[in-house]
């Protein structure tokens, strides 16, 4: 039964999700460290992290939660303004990193409501 709890795709999707908010709060401040440092280019998930879950999502079962593989990679989209090339934008990082609490809290939730739906199965107590 924990087993058929834990292991539901959604679950599983969720602890992956967590783990891609977490890898991208280094990179938000990996970004804001470099804020200043000629040349540096900003860091963000990689953006095939982002095809992989909606290849996922749209084929729900065909593809196990465990193939998403979250990682780094230089941000080659953004534009640098500046003369020394550095396109790291202190507006940018710190929206990026309110959206990312905003979205780790909800997964942080989703994942505790899970545990907390098995303990009331367990004890059959509601708290």
């Amino acid at each position: 039964m924990i087993d058929h709890i834990l292991a539901r795709e959604n679950y599983e999707i969720a602890k992956k999700l967590l783990d891609a908010a977490a890898l991208r709060q280094e990179a938000i401040a990996t970004n804001l460290a470099n804020l200043e440092t000629p040349g540096f280019k900003r860091i963000d998930l990689a953006p095939d992290f982002a095809q992989q879950l909606a290849r996922l999502s749209g084929n729900p079962g065909s593809t196990s939660a465990d193939s998403l593989q979250p990682k780094l990679a230089e941000d080659r989209l953004t534009q640098s303004l500046r003369p020394d090339g550095n396109n790291v934008s202190l507006d940018r990082e710190l929206l990026e990193m309110n959206r990312n609490a905003v979205e780790y809290e909800f997964l942080t939730q989703y994942a505790s409501d899970s545990i907390r739906r098995l303990k009331t199965a367990i004890t059959g107590r509601v708290q």
